[in-house]
């Protein structure tokens, strides 16, 4: 799994257990018995981080919005924590040497989506340790503002079937995307069939029908508030090289929505 994967684990060993076991009775704009019931979290202080020195830059921003809620400020601040933590790892790994080039982490959080429904934020960055280019940082956070809690993709769509349908959709955008993107390259024909059998492999590989694949999404809105379709995003290394980058695929709700879980239909345009 992806480098991302490991800081999502240690994210969500950071949260606290009465949000990871928490469960949303309702997606009506009053709160449920038991989200009133759950024990307030104290928000940690998110401020900009700035740090400089010889051997490494760090710079972190976040959004004004997580102050709103302590759950999504705890789940921030941990995955910029652990990004933080790797980074200075690295550097204490140098001992007394100087690197050729400043280690360095830049991390952004920004709003996606605010409404009392639902606030998306995305945490985008690189953490470089030496190489050629940074590690990309990619996460996504999809908070549920009423129950302070995080929805992920498993909760959201829980049927192991469902993903199978969903990895195919996504499969078949990405192969499309993948030949009119050789294709614009103009590649002899030989060239041209290596370069669409590597990364169709890696297209396979990385939209195995796993939900751990689809954990990145983003809620597109339509005019009334309604989602009206997740956006998944693959960091560089899914789903292809780190040439092309960040690549992302809109599933309408059209397609998701029979194989949402009831409690959160009321969401999506149409549930």
């Amino acid at each position: 799994m992806f480098r991302i994967a490991c800081l999502s684990c240690l994210l969500l060993l950071a949260l606290p257990a009465c949000q990871r076991d928490a469960a949303p009775a309702s997606t009506t704009p009053a709160a449920s018995a038991d989200a009133a019931a759950t024990p307030a979290v104290a928000a940690p202080p998110l401020q900009d981080v700035v740090e400089r020195d010889p051997s490494y830059l760090i710079g972190i921003s976040y959004p004004p919005v997580a102050k709103r809620y302590p759950g999504l400020a705890a789940a921030l601040k941990a995955y910029a924590d652990a990004a933080r933590g790797e980074l200075m790892q690295a550097v204490a790994g140098l001992g007394s040497q100087k690197p050729t080039a400043p280690y360095d982490l830049s991390l952004a959080f920004s709003e996606l989506v605010v409404t009392p429904q639902l606030v998306a934020i995305a945490a985008d960055g690189s953490s470089y340790t030496g190489g050629a280019h940074g590690n990309p940082l990619l996460a996504r956070f999809v908070w549920l503002p009423q129950q302070d809690r995080q929805l992920t993709a498993t909760e959201l769509i829980p049927d192991p079937q469902a993903w199978r349908d969903i990895a195919g959709y996504v499969r078949e955008q990405l192969l499309s995307a993948l030949s009119q993107r050789v294709d614009a390259d103009a590649p002899p024909p030989a060239e041209r069939a290596q370069i669409v059998k590597n990364a169709s492999q890696m297209i396979d590989e990385g939209t195995t029908p796993d939900p751990a694949n689809f954990a990145q999404f983003e809620p597109v809105l339509g005019a009334g508030g309604k989602i009206v379709g997740l956006r998944f995003v693959f960091p560089p290394y899914q789903v292809g090289p780190y040439a092309d980058g960040v690549q992302t695929v809109e599933v309408p709700a059209a397609v998701l929505l029979p194989k949402v879980a009831a409690r959160y239909r009321g969401l999506f345009e149409g549930g």
